[in-house]
């Protein structure tokens, strides 16, 4: 059987001297950042959000420490069942899960709500990491090499789209693409998918967008085509986005000082629109340091993965990193118009339970991977290595 031949520090106080401590103290600040935002828009209080921020926050890291510690072989062997269990949990949301706002997306577990698409997320970047990492270079871009990537990426897509929630559809269909991409695909093959999927957006064209979208997502692409369309209606909420974003000016209103967040001209102020409030509250410097702090994060992730010497590990950290963009590119692309409304939280400064403790995890996965960096496994391991 085909093992792990690995150079990395195995003691638990060398793992801790080789962790990531830029990438932790980025996430840290991300954290704390959320917990102060939450405490402002709870006007000046702990309650109801930003304690149980703080609380998820903390477990999350201490979690994502414990992720890092583990040998990447672990992982590996778990790929699948993980992949499995959260496939099986999102079969689970179709039969019974609970509905807010219109969308099934979570299952009641008592004072635990779980929202297993979160965990597809993760799920779906080992398994693409793991069937890659045992594929073959040269069986990359055959139908063999194909066809089951497509598979995994496409049955939750399936079942995520009929919550439905379009936004975490997106989110998963662009980290596998790039998981596949890195994973060696032909450009030839690159292309070839660009063309057909252009003679789709043609032929959409043609049939006529909403005979596919639904009511309400028709709606969202025509209030972000013209922001002038229903101003009271479904374009109240992104122009309120803008005004609140755009009364901040360059150094913001100050601290617990916003007051287009206060007076509840937008819903869901915790989580979707989060970044308007910061943006209210910090202006044009504040939301420039939130990104500039992400877009650090994401480089963190992408020198982490050239670093590593495993396929499984490279293509596992490139698709967590992918995952986090997308989540920032999303959100921040909707409050400020230049993207349709999608329900995509923006990571570790919105509220959110399940949001929180998978972007840690996966953290604690890609800081595993830098511990771990120099390690090599051989492809074709047996399920623990």
């Amino acid at each position: 059987m085909a093992v792990f031949r690995e150079s990395v520090p195995r003691g638990l106080p060398d793992k801790m001297m080789e962790l990531n401590w830029t990438l932790v103290l980025l996430l840290v600040l991300l954290g704390a950042a959320g917990v102060g935002m939450l405490y402002s828009v709870g006007g000046g209080s702990w309650e109801p959000w930003a304690i149980n921020h703080a609380i998820r926050f903390a477990l999350g890291f201490v979690g994502m420490i414990v992720i890092a510690m583990f040998p990447p072989r672990f992982w590996m062997g778990l790929a699948y069942p993980v992949y499995v269990g959260a496939l099986i949990l999102l079969v689970l949301v179709e039969i019974g899960g609970g509905t807010i706002n219109g969308a099934q997306r979570w299952i009641d577990l008592g004072p635990i709500r779980l929202q297993p698409a979160e965990i597809m997320k993760l799920a779906l970047v080992l398994a693409l990491a793991r069937f890659y990492h045992d594929l073959p270079d040269e069986k990359v871009t055959t139908i063999s090499g194909l066809l089951p990537p497509l598979m995994i990426i496409g049955l939750p897509a399936i079942l995520i789209v009929s919550q439905p929630d379009l936004g975490t559809t997106l989110l998963l269909a662009a980290t596998g693409v790039m998981v596949i991409f890195m994973a060696g695909l032909s450009w030839w093959f690159i292309l070839a998918v660009a063309g057909v999927g252009l003679a789709g957006v043609i032929g959409i064209g043609f049939y006529g967008l909403e005979n596919i979208l639904a009511e309400y997502q028709m709606d969202r692409v025509h209030a972000f085509l013209n922001p002038d369309f229903d101003p009271l209606g479904i374009n109240y909420h992104p122009n309120q986005a803008m005004i609140t974003l755009g009364s901040g000016g360059m150094t913001g209103k100050g601290f617990l000082e916003g007051t287009q967040s206060k007076l509840g001209y937008l819903p869901e102020m915790q989580t979707d629109y989060i970044f308007t409030a910061l943006g209210e509250e910090f202006g044009f410097v504040g939301g420039i340091a939130v990104l500039a702090v992400n877009a650090l994060i994401m480089a963190q992730g992408v020198i982490i993965a050239i670093s590593c010497k495993s396929p499984f590990l490279r293509l596992m950290t490139i698709g967590i990193i992918t995952t986090y963009a997308s989540y920032v590119f999303i959100n921040i692309g909707m409050v400020s118009r230049l993207l349709p409304v999608v329900g995509v939280p923006l990571p570790l400064i919105s509220y959110g339970g399940t949001v929180v403790l998978a972007v840690m995890a996966g953290f604690g996965l890609i800081l595993g991977a830098h511990i771990h960096r120099n390690a090599e496994p051989a492809r074709g391991a047996g399920l623990f290595g």
